[in-house]
């Protein structure tokens, strides 16, 4: 396999999605990932298959980049052993980042320290910035009254222990 990555910059109007991409990324998706591209810039390249010339990863980026009305985006055009392996690149990119856990309450607690920014350039999905009474200062954890314990499972998610939440 060649190792060497070149970048260059192409109209993502001229890239091929791969038929094969299990992802599908909605408009209002498009539309948020376009103004952070713009506000942003590219941070990765959108990669393309020397074997295939489609898309690996990047095919949202390559749809916000159209909708932004961008007319070079950076790509890296890589090698792939086989056809096997150019495709669990695919549903890897897209699977593993649903692995992590985003902690919402610790960007509430860092919202402070920064200067005026649209918090839609997090993109994040149904955000609200909590008060800062609400929190602990010395841990940053959330501080909850008795009446907000009833909006729990009163289950743990990881071991399925149950508990009255009180």
């Amino acid at each position: 396999m060649n190792t060497e990555i070149v970048i260059k910059w192409v109209d993502p109007k001229t890239l091929k999605p791969s038929p094969d991409n299990p992802n599908d990324h909605t408009q209002e998706q498009i539309e948020r990932l376009a103004e952070i591209l713009l506000y942003q810039g590219f941070r990765s390249p959108i990669v393309v298959s020397n074997q295939t010339g489609n898309i690996t990863t990047g095919h949202g980026r390559t749809l916000a980049a159209i909708h932004a009305n961008m007319n070079q985006v950076p790509v890296s055009y890589q090698d792939f052993d086989d056809w096997d392996q150019e495709y669990s690149y695919i549903v890897a990119d897209n699977a593993i980042a649903e692995w992590a856990t985003l902690d919402l309450s610790k960007i509430n607690t860092q919202i402070p320290d920064l200067g005026l920014i649209d918090i839609n350039l997090f993109g994040l999905k149904s955000f609200e910035i909590e008060p800062m009474d609400k929190y602990n200062e010395k841990t940053g954890a959330k501080e909850l009254d008795e009446s907000e314990f009833s909006q729990f499972d009163h289950s743990c998610p990881k071991c399925g222990f149950e508990f009255d939440g009180k």
